[in-house]
């Protein structure tokens, strides 16, 4: 077994606390959301959408980028804090 911290060793000790706290929804998806927000962008770029559609669909993916951006900046921090336990632990090369 690693000695490695991992993310819920991370989140239970607080060192994920300077991380914005979105929660994401139960089976969320980095790749599916993306790809949510470019078809929303697709749509409202056609004109597709009346007025009133493309604001809610603006409103929505407004939403999704920000659970991206919550979701990479929990991910940078884990990866910040393992390669500083990495760099903390020389013996371990």
């Amino acid at each position: 077994m690693s000695d490695q911290p991992d993310l819920s060793d991370l989140q239970s000790s607080g060192q994920l606390d300077s991380v914005p706290s979105e929660t994401l929804p139960v089976g969320w998806n980095y790749e599916a959301t993306v790809a949510e927000i470019e078809a929303i962008i697709d749509r409202i770029e056609r004109g597709e959408l009346d007025l009133a559609d493309m604001f809610d669909q603006f409103s929505i993916a407004v939403e999704r980028l920000r659970q991206c951006e919550s979701f990479l900046a929990r991910q940078q921090q884990q990866v910040d804090l393992l390669v500083e336990t990495l760099l903390d632990e020389p013996d371990l090369f």
